[in-house]
C-alpha cells in the first residue's frame, strides 16, 4: 500500500502542473490526501463506490475508481474550472494506479528477500518466486548489515535505499528493529577492496545525513541466490565478533575475523576452564599496565624483540627482563611461538567472556 505522504506529494505535483484540485479517498469515503476542501464529496464517493461506473460526474466533480489487481482501492475526485478536468483526473488516476503496481512489486520483492535471508523458503520456492519477480538467481551477491548507535534509525532504511537506488539490482530491507540489511549485487570483477570501498561510501553518506556511530559488517560473496542466507549469517557474526575483537573498526568483513569467529562460538564454561588450566586462578588481563603494553606491542611486532624494544623506547635487555618475568609468573615464554599463540588466544578468550558478561546485563 502506498503511504499517504506519497499520495499527497503525487497529487500536489499534478495540481502544480495542471491547475486542477484533486482528492484521494478510500472506499469508505475517508480522505487520504487532498489539495483542497472538496466539500461533501465523502458521501458522493461512497455512492460512487457502490455504482458500476468506473468514472462519473457528480455535482460538478469528476470521480474515478482506482483498482489494484481488480480490487477497488481508492476513489479520486477532480474539480476545477475548465474542460480539461476530466482528462487531468483520468491521468491522475492512471498515475496512482501505476504507483500501486510499483509499490506492490516492491513489497513482494521485499517480502521475498526477508524470507530468503531467514531461510524460510524451500529451494523450489526460491526459483519459482525469483522468476516471477524477475530476480536473477545466478549473479554474485554479498550481504551487508548496517547498525547505528541508537538501533535502526527511522530514516536509515530509506536513506540506504536512496543511496543504492541507482542500479535497481540491490535490495535494502530489515528483518528486525535494529539493523538495515543490504543484499548487493556484484559483477565478476569486484574485489574485496571494492566491496569495502562500497561499504565505506555508504557509511560516509549516512553520516552526512545525520546518522551517527555506524558499524557495517558483510559476509562472503555467494554465487547463487539460494546462498544469500549464508552471507547474511556471516555478516551477523562479523557484526558481533567485530564488537568484541575489532571494536576500533567501523567496517568489518567476515573473512577478516580469523580465530575470533571460532572463539565466539565457544561456550563460556569451556572458556573459563581453559583460562584456569593455563593461568591457574589468575586472568591474563590482570597484569599491570606496563606488562600488558609490552605484551600487546610484542604481538604487534610479530614477536620481534629488537623492533618491540625500539618502539617502546627501552633497552633490549629491559624487554628481555620483562619477558623472563612474565615467563616465571605464567609458565609461558612469549618468544616461543606455541606459547605466544596460547597467550594470544587466552587474551582473546578473556575479552570474549567479558563482552558476553556485560551483554547479559
Amino acid at each position: 500500500m502506498i503511504s499517504n505522504q506519497i499520495l499527497q506529494n503525487t497529487i500536489e505535483g499534478l495540481k502544480s502542473i495542471a491547475r486542477v484540485e484533486l482528492c484521494v479517498m478510500d472506499v469508505d469515503g475517508k480522505e487520504v490526501a487532498s489539495t483542497t476542501d472538496m466539500g461533501n464529496s465523502s458521501k458522493a464517493a461512497v455512492d460512487f463506490v457502490a455504482s458500476p461506473a468506473d468514472s462519473q460526474e457528480i455535482q460538478g466533480y469528476q470521480y474515478f475508481k482506482i483498482f489494484d489487481d481488480q480490487q477497488l482501492e481508492y476513489v479520486l475526485v477532480a474539480g476545477g474550472a475548465g474542460e480539461d478536468v476530466y482528462m487531468v483526473g483520468k491521468m491522475a488516476a492512471f498515475q496512482i494506479q501505476n504507483l500501486l503496481i510499483a509499490y506492490k512489486e516492491r513489497f513482494d520483492k521485499d517480502n521475498f528477500i526477508k524470507n530468503l535471508l531467514l531461510d524460510n523458503l524451500l529451494l523450489v520456492d526460491i526459483y519459482s518466486r525469483s522468476k516471477k519477480l524477475h530476480i536473477q538467481t545466478d549473479v554474485p551477491r554479498v550481504v551487508a548489515i548496517v547498525e547505528s548507535a541508537n538501533g535502526r534509525d527511522n530514516n536509515a532504511l530509506e536513506l540506504t535505499r536512496s543511496h543504492l537506488s541507482n542500479n535497481g539490482r540491490d535490495f535494502v530491507t530489515a528483518v528486525d528493529e535494529n539493523n538495515v540489511i543490504v543484499v548487493k549485487e556484484l559483477v565478476e570483477t569486484d574485489t574485496a577492496r571494492e566491496i569495502e570501498r562500497s561499504a565505506r561510501s555508504l557509511e560516509t553518506f549516512l553520516q552526512k545525513e545525520g546518522i551517527k556511530s555506524i558499524r557495517i559488517s558483510y559476509g562472503t560473496v555467494v554465487q547463487e541466490l539460494k546462498e544469500v542466507s549464508r552471507s547474511y549469517k556471516e555478516a551477523k557474526m562479523a557484526l558481533d565478533v567485530g564488537k568484541i575483537f575489532f571494536d576500533e573498526r567501523d567496517v568489518v568483513a567476515y573473512s577478516e575475523l580469523g580465530i575470533g569467529r571460532l572463539i565466539y562460538q565457544l561456550p563460556i564454561p569451556l572458556c573459563k576452564m581453559f583460562i584456569k588450566e593455563i593461568f591457574g586462578g589468575k586472568s591474563p588481563d590482570e597484569f599491570d599496565e606496563e606488562t600488558l603494553t609490552t605484551i600487546y606491542k610484542f604481538f604487534e611486532n610479530s614477536l620481534n624483540v629488537s623492533e618491540t624494544s625500539r618502539q617502546l623506547f627501552i633497552h633490549r635487555n629491559t624487554l628481555v627482563y620483562r619477558l623472563d618475568k612474565l615467563q616465571k609468573s605464567t609458565g609461558l615464554d612469549l618468544r616461543v611461538f606455541e606459547d605466544a599463540i596460547t597467550f594470544k588466544i587466552a587474551l582473546m578468550v578473556v575479552k570474549y567472556m567479558k563482552y558476553m558478561e556485560s551483554a547479559d546485563y
